[in-house]
């Protein structure tokens, strides 16, 4: 039995840029696009959990944890951190495009469950960019899984995460022991020596997407905040 065909159930563009966002449907996937690329499903959710739930053991003995992700997606490292903190730890989520949040209470509702209305969550409709730069040792980790990781597909401006200027200030907004948890749809030697050029301590991880042998394997970087500043 052939598959149902892919159903378009909304557009959104993408803040500053003339670059628009798909959700789209086939049966019970659900997939978000930009042009005919695919930025992200729910049937490849494995990795997204894992930067939550591997970030967040490493925050154990941190019960009033503070956490920020950056992009909402479909709500899988959100629900992972949540089921992983604490009563009294806090969750900030950057979402830049208003139109995710909006699918999140609309069609992709029943991914999310009860996830956005958790008291533990605060929604921040921004670029994850400014809410780093919004204080310092303001986090205990810091998770991204924006715009497909170093090698950005969407917006440029994201790039800034991940050069060394995003470095510094990632290093600004987290406490001192803090983790920077970064997704990436493939390895990227240059970054990852880039972290420790600055002085993280990291650790790499590749995970199946879909949980199973197959398919393919994404790449999760975990980097610690030294004590001291770092070099310039």
């Amino acid at each position: 039995m052939s598959a149902s065909p892919w159903v378009h159930l909304d557009s959104a563009p993408i803040p500053g840029t003339g670059t628009t966002l798909h959700l789209l449907r086939q049966d019970e996937a659900f997939s978000i696009q930009v042009g005919k690329a695919e930025l992200m499903t729910n049937l490849d959710r494995r990795s997204e959990q894992a930067l939550a739930t591997m970030a967040c053991a490493r925050l154990s003995d941190r019960p009033r944890a503070r956490i920020l992700i950056g992009g909402l997606g479909m709500g899988f490292t959100l629900r992972a951190a949540l089921d992983a903190l604490g009563p009294d730890a806090r969750v900030v989520v950057a979402e830049l495009v208003p139109a995710v949040v909006a699918w999140a209470r609309g069609p992709l509702a029943h991914l999310f469950g009860d996830s956005l209305d958790d008291p533990r969550v605060e929604i921040v409709q921004d670029d994850v960019n400014r809410v780093i730069q919004s204080g310092p040792e303001r986090f205990d980790a810091i998770l991204l899984d924006v715009d497909n990781g170093p090698s950005g597909m969407t917006r440029r401006e994201n790039d800034r995460l991940y050069d060394r200027w995003g470095l510094r200030r990632a290093h600004y907004a987290l406490t001192r022991g803090g983790i920077l948890g970064v997704w990436s749809g493939k390895p990227d030697r240059r970054f990852k020596a880039r972290l420790r050029l600055h002085g993280f301590t990291v650790d790499e991880a590749r995970i199946h997407a879909n949980g199973g042998p197959l398919g393919p394997r994404h790449v999760l970087w975990f980097a610690v905040r030294p004590e001291a500043a770092i070099g310039a």
